[in-house]
């Protein structure tokens, strides 16, 4: 998100109001979880830790690069608001910057950002307070919480819950929307369904194609998708909080979401779905009977370094 952006940015937001719709930009820092293929630059997090994707040790974050990047956040909220997006969301989940200072199985400091929850939720809370201090009430402002990581000895349900306590206390967020899963540790935790190894592994260069077959099961690992796979947790954070809250996870068909509503969530997210069918939601509308033809295989996650879609639209076998 730079000044260079805005023109182009500003022909998105203009497309999707046209439409009738509102857009949100979301922000973060992908700390450890971090590919310098991308950049060059070494990944960032509280600590050494090894990138199993990039293959590179994490350089541990100064209190500078923490100042820095809470800066970025709020630099790139003003950026939003200036390209016409009408909210922005912080992500402060899957192991990225933020998420990963939370972790106690990844943030073994002994600074004033390591030890307590209380110290491992500063760079969160101090993202979240930067961001709305920067863009004040002009949009909304959402963020992205793991509700637990899928691993042990990681982010679990009741530390999740004080800090999005601490979240709704501070006044930084309009909403939170509960996510769950590690990148950097378990990311198939967050999506459920197939794992998809081997297209994964096409993705890398030659020398790294065999590890990643042979091993990537145990970095892959398959869950049975159910809808509304998340809703259960969710309900501890809905107990917990005021604050409006959208649920994500397994949400394809009408009766999802209204059950989701009827529980008190004031939002649903959609991802996966909408890659394979981009009307779903207005059919959705039209018939509730309508069906999502999205099959949970995850070979659109792969498609992520050449452009996020779904493969079977595109003729994929």
């Amino acid at each position: 998100m730079r000044p260079e952006a805005v023109p182009g940015l500003r022909r998105l937001t203009d497309a999707v109001h046209a439409e009738g719709a509102a857009v949100s930009a979301q922000l973060g820092h992908a700390g450890p979880v971090a590919d310098a293929r991308s950049n060059g630059l070494p990944s960032l997090g509280p600590g050494h830790l090894f990138n199993p994707l990039s293959m590179r040790m994490t350089r541990p974050a100064t209190a500078d690069d923490i100042a820095r990047i809470t800066r970025a956040h709020a630099e790139a909220a003003r950026i939003a608001v200036e390209s016409g997006f009408d909210a922005v969301e912080i992500h402060l989940g899957h192991s990225y910057f933020a998420s990963s200072f939370l972790n106690p199985k990844i943030n073994k400091r002994q600074d004033e950002y390591g030890g307590s929850l209380a110290n491992r939720a500063k760079v969160a809370r101090g993202v979240a307070r930067a961001v709305r201090d920067e863009v004040g009430g002009r949009i909304a402002v959402t963020a992205k919480l793991n509700m637990d990581d899928g691993v042990p000895g990681g982010i679990w349900l009741d530390e999740s819950i004080q800090t999005a306590k601490w979240l709704e206390e501070d006044g930084s967020v309009d909403a939170l929307e509960l996510t769950a899963g590690s990148s950097l540790l378990n990311p198939m935790y967050l999506f459920r369904g197939d794992a998809p190894v081997r297209e994964f592994a096409e993705t890398f260069p030659r020398p790294q194609q065999l590890g990643i077959k042979l091993l990537g099961k145990r970095f892959l690992i398959a869950y049975p998708y159910r809808e509304a796979f998340l809703l259960e947790s969710a309900r501890q954070f809905r107990a917990a909080l005021d604050l409006p809250l959208i649920l994500l996870g397994g949400i394809t068909g009408r009766d999802t979401m209204d059950r989701a509503m009827a529980e008190g969530f004031e939002f649903v997210a959609m991802a996966r779905a909408l890659l394979r069918e981009p009307d779903l939601i207005n059919r959705l509308a039209a018939d509730r009977d309508t069906t999502s033809l999205c099959i949970h295989c995850n070979r659109c996650m792969p498609t992520i370094y050449t452009g996020t879609r779904c493969v079977l639209v595109d003729g994929g076998s």
